[in-house]
Order: C-alpha cells, then structure tokens, then sequence
C-alpha cells in the first residue's frame, strides 16, 4: 500500500470548506461546493450516508430533519425520495430547492477545482456496504488522487482500506471522545489526523510528527485561532468560512 500524500500539503496550512462555503450557503449543496471553489477553498469536507437504494448521498445528520422539509432517517429513503426535498430552505428563501446531492455529482461539479475530504458517517456495528458505494464512486470519477477518507467510525475505515488501499485516511476525533472507540483506533493505519481544533496543542502536534502523521484539524472560525494553529504547525484548517481563513493565513 502506497499513499500520496503531496497534494494534501502547502506551505501555508491549506484551507477546506466544512460541508461546503456553509457560512454562505446551505450545507453540503452543490452551491455551498461551487461557492468554496469560487473563494480559492484547497479543498472541502463532505458528509456521505448511503440512500435505502444504494447510492452514496451527501448529508450530515442521519435523519433529514434539520436540513430539509421532510422527515425520517436517510437510510430510510431512496434517492429519488431524498431528490425531492427541499436542502435550501432552511438556509435562506433564496435557496429554495437546493437538492442534496450525490457524491458521484459533486465529483462531477467540483472534483477538478478542489481537493475533497469524504467523511463515512456511519455507526461502528453498521456494515452497509457505504464503502465499497464511495470507492466506487471515487474510481468512476477518477478522484484517487484528490480525495481523502475520513471517518469517527475505525471500522469503517479498515473496511475501505480493504478496498482502496492507495487513498489516504484520516482518523476522525474529538475531546472527551469514548474510550472504546479510541482503543479501536489502535488497529487502523491512517495517514493523516483530524483533531478537533480544541485537541491541539505543541504537545500534540509533536507527538503527531513523531508518528508521521499530517494533522487536519476542524472546526476553525477564528482567526487568531488560525494563526496560533499556523504556528503550531497543522497542515490543514477546515472552516466555515474558506474566505477569512485563505486571508488572515496569507
């Protein structure tokens, strides 16, 4: 198994736009994608479920109840169910009808102008198939060089190593994070670290190179914050404001 991971590295810390430009528009929309694109973003962070049919869907939460006008888990509706929802509205009158997309369609709309970080949003006993969905997806896109996999899920993660085993990884976490959860990481090879930005400091960023891991870290507004964490040395920030962050990391 060989990653590169040259693509993923600046001088400056790159910049990702968390579920899209989504201070803008609405999260994970093809408009949220094309607007981080617009503002110079490296790169986006995007949420993939697996639709009742199959395909790999781009949404956060596991129900559609926050961030359109139905109701109901996503693993519960088809695509062609979830394509008739409303991914806008709760955003803005002005973005009535943003559809949510796919992750086959965001490959299409953004995957040449930006570098893409997937995250699997799944639950460690679910075994769905969403990974051999978004290698698939990936390889018909033609994105093996531009995208990364993340996930908080290490068992996701093996799974899509299995399959693919040339895309870099990235283990997902937080402060205060379950142990069981971090005693299963132990057995995951990952490539790159996406710490909560609270989870930062001189201490973990020099353990992080003593393990040879790039570290990502999310979710960045702040730009004092930004700098501080431009000192410490992350590779990357991801922000819902790409706009601030490509300036104040200038």
């Amino acid at each position: 198994m060989s990653t590169n991971l040259a693509a993923w590295l600046r001088e400056r810390p790159m910049v990702y736009a968390h579920r899209g430009f989504s201070a803008a528009a609405p999260m994970n929309t093809l408009a949220a994608f094309e607007l981080a694109a617009d503002v110079g973003a490296d790169g986006i962070e995007l949420d993939v479920q697996l639709s009742s049919d199959g395909h790999a869907v781009v949404i956060h939460d596991f129900t559609v109840d926050a961030s359109t006008n139905g109701r109901g888990p996503v693993s519960e509706l088809s695509l062609p169910q979830l394509k008739a929802l409303d991914a806008g509205s709760w955003f803005g009158a002005e973005w009535c009808g943003a559809a949510i997309p796919t992750l086959a369609e965001v490959f299409e709309a953004v995957g040449r102008r930006l570098l893409v970080n997937v995250e699997i949003k799944t639950l460690p006993h679910q075994d769905d198939g969403i990974e051999e969905v978004v290698a698939r997806d990936i390889c018909n896109a033609g994105m093996e060089d531009r995208v990364l996999v993340s996930s908080f899920n290490p068992v996701a993660l093996q799974r899509f190593r299995a399959i693919l085993p040339q895309i870099p990884l990235a283990r997902l976490t937080f402060s205060g994070m379950p142990a069981e959860l971090i005693d299963m990481w132990h057995s995951v090879p990952c490539e790159v670290l996406h710490p909560a930005q609270d989870e930062v400091d001189e201490a973990f960023m020099l353990a992080s190179r003593a393990g040879g891991y790039l570290v990502n870290t999310w979710t960045v507004n702040d730009e004092t914050r930004a700098r501080e964490l431009r000192s410490l040395g992350v590779d990357g920030i991801v922000s819902d404001h790409p706009d601030r962050m490509l300036t104040c990391l200038k």
